[in-house]
């Protein structure tokens, strides 16, 4: 089921009203018949990987939890890791591996037998997946206890608000959560029905609109010069923050809503001024994870630098692998990773460059500086997010490069066909560094408003949804990871 949807627009109100009106003792019931409901709306049969992602990590904590020999302990935990990217591995890599290994025999003239399955790669399962793995993990290093109420367990692996596109939440922060009786709090329910519209905006206004304009330019770059290229590279980088941050918002003030708290997930990363402050502000739920989770146990910084820097490009390389099966998202990855170690490396220089101009003591000019380079690095790096290929990456990054190139094929893409989208667009992006986080410290009452201004601002902006959002149950765009 899709947030932006007509079904959602009747499920949740009946949900929330429904969660408020039942006893305490069985509101986890509501929740959890609600949350496969969600799920199932899509396709109901995928609903058995939900089922087995908690029986494994139920049944592998308790076995955990119920030994003190290390080597126990051990088995169960390698069991869970093992049986969790089994599945992942087989619906999400299965073609991905098998067509690469196709390629390499054709190239070395050997027959490949094996066909491609023909499966669909289950909604949210990157994402289900890491949050029941971290549980056992968490179970492992003694950092909770296992609950033994299956129920709320399964609950916590299928919240509906945060199933299918994060956050990704921990146990020691979700979990007891629900053991807890939530009152009906009128104060928390309007923030976050707040922090659901602003969601919501982000969503049918922005990243919706902007989509028919970077879709065609993206499936045929050939067909297009180097600045309508660029342009259409901007707008998807406007176009994918808006589109994650909005499901993230729509999920934090959903369970806002129903009294839960999840983690916050964007905080402005493209005002970040660099590459390593962006991935502290971009998805934060998976870049955490994968902090305490793969880069901390590969040693972290605590080693020789050269290890150092081979742990963080290995955690980049495998975050974009998480991503999607294609080696754009490898090489996504794996550009991210050489950005941070080209950081580290030239940091000395920076250091002794920024005492030598002053730029130390003038930090407003020196984000003035890095900012926008910051930005621009992560500009390069969504043309090979949304590419098809490496190639067309490749072809499309010439193509901006290309110092001849005219500007006529922008207008006819971009003003031709979308003039009035093209410049709503435009003009809520540049203000929009500024609102976002205005909105987020309103939606978490670390800022106040009058109540006319209340009024009046939320009711422009749910005047702007209804009068130029899409309204077409346009899939997220992270719904494929």
């Amino acid at each position: 089921m899709l947030f932006n949807s007509f079904e959602f627009a009747v499920f949740f109100p009946v949900v929330a009203a429904l969660y408020f009106l039942l006893d305490p003792r069985w509101r986890w019931v509501l929740l959890l018949v609600a949350s496969y409901w969600f799920y199932m709306a899509w396709r109901a049969e995928y609903a058995v990987l939900l089922v087995a992602s908690t029986v494994i990590d139920y049944s592998a904590s308790r076995g955990i939890a119920a030994s003190d020999h290390p080597r126990v302990r051990r088995r169960w935990l390698l069991f869970s890791i093992c049986s969790n990217l089994g599945i992942l591995g087989f619906f999400k890599y299965f073609n991905f591996i098998n067509g690469t290994l196709r390629t390499a025999a054709g190239a070395a003239g050997w027959p490949w037998p094996v066909p491609d399955t023909d499966v669909l790669l289950p909604m949210g399962i990157s994402f289900y997946t890491f949050q029941t793995m971290s549980y056992t993990i968490d179970v492992y290093r003694r950092v909770l206890q296992p609950t033994r109420h299956l129920g709320k367990f399964a609950l916590y692996v299928t919240f509906f608000p945060q199933l299918v596109a994060g956050p990704i939440e921990r146990a020691p922060n979700l979990l007891p959560q629900f053991f807890r009786t939530h009152a009906f709090d009128q104060a928390r329910i309007i923030r976050g029905l707040k922090q659901m519209l602003w969601g919501f905006f982000k969503k049918l206004v922005i990243a919706d609109r902007v989509g028919p304009i970077v879709d065609p330019i993206y499936d045929h770059p050939a067909l297009h010069d180097g600045p309508t290229l660029l342009v259409a590279t901007f707008l998807f980088a406007l176009q994918i923050y808006c589109d994650f941050s909005a499901y993230s918002d729509i999920a934090i003030g959903a369970a806002r809503v129903l009294g839960y708290d999840l983690m916050e997930n964007f905080r402005t990363p493209y005002l970040s001024a660099s590459i390593r402050e962006f991935w502290s502000r971009w998805h934060i739920s998976l870049s955490t994870w994968f902090r305490d989770y793969l880069y901390i146990p590969l040693g972290g910084n605590r080693v020789l630098k050269w290890r150092w820097y081979f742990n963080l490009f290995v955690v980049f390389l495998i975050s974009g692998l998480w991503h999607g099966a294609n080696w754009t998202f490898v090489a996504w990855g794996a550009l991210h990773g050489t950005y941070l170690v080209a950081a580290l490396a030239c940091a000395p220089f920076w250091r002794r460059f920024d005492a030598f101009t002053g730029l130390d003591r003038r930090p407003l000019l020196r984000a003035s500086i890095n900012v926008p380079v910051t930005f621009v690095l992560v500009l390069l790096s969504w043309v090979l997010f949304r590419a098809r290929s490496i190639q067309a990456a490749g072809n499309i990054l010439r193509r901006m490069a290309d110092p001849h190139a005219g500007f006529d094929g922008l207008r006819h893409a971009l003003f031709d066909h979308a003039p009035v989208v093209a410049l709503i667009t435009l003009a809520f992006a540049a203000g929009f560094l500024v609102l976002d986080p205005v909105i987020d410290g309103l939606v978490k009452g670390e800022r106040t408003m009058s109540r006319p201004w209340q009024y009046a601002f939320y009711g422009s902006l749910m005047a702007v949804c209804l009068l130029f959002g899409h309204f077409g149950n346009t899939a997220f765009i992270y719904f494929q990871f």
